[in-house]
């Protein structure tokens, strides 16, 4: 109501206050969430700004220091959050729009969930001594690595987007990946969001001056990312002189449609794009030749004309050749089992042992509680529930008369670390993923996919030869390097073609395993530790006196 001239209180010099005091949560409010949405975004591919993710939290980060009312922080947040990872699995809604609109809120509340955490200890972060505030800081930094890391697996799991993965591009911070796993980036991402926000509430809340505006915060930050850059230099120096030939490998991507792929009457065309695309890379005389996943189609294990054809093309091209297939087996009750498989084909003839995808695609591969949810149908149109593979079960082909060990992915099992980790494990010299992006679209999903591959051939310190039915396809080396990627003359990734690529090894990593793959998650158990000592810690420990510069109104 406005102030009424008559009463004595009124003083018509006194100043009124402006929009933005008067609505100042609701200000607050939408620039939170516009910023959080706008900064998540551009931080992920398709997008080359991966900077932005060490400011993407800050927004919401800084909001929660003020200790704005919970329900007006947590609506915020979370429709942000949901916006946000709806805008990032748009690749969805080519397969169905109710995916979309159902996955995208879900995982923006799995995520969002750290900003609770973060309202909870902020606020009381502030007029501690110096090392409860670190202690604090480390505490919620850890607190989203076991978010992400529960992502891995609770529900099934759908670990896609990880906040390492918008750094796909920035291998100087991704060399403590080999330790740490990729949860390290992550931790290191969020530690400078932190680092920001402690800053810039010292600065503007707080009103530091002088030597008090430091912000221990920031420069705990500060001295992670420069961790990451010695981590780089040490690792990374001089690489060029450590490479060795590992093979001569071509890459066949038939692009077939998806809305084609499993149409009988397509049969004759796939099986031509197949033919003259192989012939053509053979022509250069490779090591090796790869397909992505499920490129024949019909069974190359449960077809006898199928795998006629290609054993036929192997011995033309006199390449093995590396494919992604169907095998039909005899399960009990003499039922038929489906399995996802990769295989090697030789001018010998087809090899009888094979790798069985284990990470099935949910109502793609099969329909999970079949018992209550069975009218569903899954929305690959062949056979029934696919059968997961149990092990890693590595190829193993001859490069040059000599043996060499693969570790095959396939689809999107190269976003689940565990999966890349034993297939190293086994003795994989190189990781190789086959993958039908078909079901993407020409969107940014494919840049998306290829992150992860990265942050696994990092880990793992093993080069990883990526193919897909349309693209992301190419070879990413030890140290998360992106050496080569199959592009047409428009330079777009999207395109039927062929090439075949020189891919070397570093000798350092020859029959060497990283910290990572010897000893797995143990970075995941220590955030566990540090968060719950954060959160005992700044319960017992009593609020300092915070020093303020004269003239200064006290924060309320």
């Amino acid at each position: 109501m406005a102030a009424d001239p008559a009463s004595p209180a009124f003083d018509p010099y006194e100043p009124r206050p402006t929009f933005f005091q008067r609505n100042a949560d609701a200000v607050a409010a939408t620039t939170v969430f516009v910023l959080t949405v706008v900064l998540g975004v551009v931080s992920f591919p398709p997008y080359h700004t991966p900077e932005f993710a060490y400011v993407m939290l800050t927004p919401g980060v800084f909001w929660a220091y003020t200790a704005p009312r919970l329900k007006l922080f947590a609506w915020t947040l979370a429709v942000a959050q949901a916006v946000l990872w709806t805008i990032l699995l748009g690749w969805l809604h080519n397969v169905t729009w109710a995916g979309l609109f159902l996955l995208g809120p879900f995982i923006g509340a799995w995520v969002g969930s750290w900003y609770l955490v973060a309202w909870w200890i902020l606020p009381r972060m502030i007029g501690r001594p110096t090392p409860t505030r670190l202690a604090a800081m480390v505490g919620l930094a850890a607190a989203w690595v076991l978010i992400e890391w529960t992502r891995t697996w609770l529900l099934g799991g759908f670990p896609w987007l990880p906040l390492a993965a918008s750094q796909w591009t920035m291998v100087s911070m991704l060399q403590i990946a080999s330790y740490t796993g990729a949860t390290g980036v992550s931790f290191v991402i969020v530690m400078v969001n932190l680092g920001f926000a402690a800053y810039a509430h010292r600065l503007f809340r707080e009103r530091a001056v002088g030597l008090n505006k430091r912000s221990q915060e920031f420069f705990l930050a500060l001295f992670l990312v420069l961790t990451c850059f010695s981590v780089h230099v040490q690792q990374t120096f001089n690489r060029v002189h450590f490479a060795v030939p590992l093979a001569r490998v071509g890459f066949v991507q038939p692009y077939i449609p998806q809305n084609l792929k499993w149409d009988p009457a397509q049969e004759p065309e796939i099986r031509d794009v197949l033919i003259k695309q192989t012939l053509e890379a053979a022509t250069t005389k490779p090591d090796l030749i790869l397909w992505p996943e499920a490129a024949t189609p019909w069974a190359v294990r449960g077809d006898e004309n199928m795998k006629a054809l290609v054993e036929a093309l192997a011995k033309r091209a006199n390449t093995p050749l590396v494919l992604g297939s169907i095998a039909i087996e005899k399960g009990e009750g003499g039922r038929d089992q489906w399995l996802n498989g990769a295989f090697v084909a030789t001018p010998a003839g087809l090899k009888p042992d094979y790798y069985a995808k284990r990470q099935l695609v949910p109502f793609g591969e099969f329909v999970p509680l079949r018992p209550v949810l069975g009218w569903l149908r899954k929305f690959v149109p062949i056979g029934e529930d696919f059968t997961p593979g149990g092990d890693s079960s590595p190829l193993i082909v001859s490069i040059r008369g000599e043996p060499t060990i693969l570790g095959p992915l396939i689809c999107y099992e190269d976003i689940y670390p565990t999966l890349a980790r034993r297939s190293t494990q086994a003795g994989s010299s190189a990781l190789v993923v086959l993958t039908n992006n078909g079901w993407f679209g020409e969107g940014g999903a494919a840049y998306q996919h290829a992150a992860h591959s990265v942050l696994r051939a990092v880990e793992n310190r093993r080069p990883v030869l990526r193919c897909g039915n349309g693209g992301w396809s190419g070879w990413i080396d030890e140290f998360g390097g992106v050496r080569a990627t199959l592009t047409n003359d428009q330079d777009r990734i999207y395109y039927r073609g062929n090439r075949v690529i020189s891919v070397t090894r570093d000798r350092r990593w020859i029959g060497q395993s990283s910290f990572y793959t010897e000893y797995g998650d143990w970075f995941v158990l220590l955030c566990a530790g540090m968060l719950t000592f954060a959160i005992l810690l700044l319960r017992t420990s009593a609020p300092a006196v915070m020093e303020r510069p004269a003239g200064t109104a006290a924060e309320t």
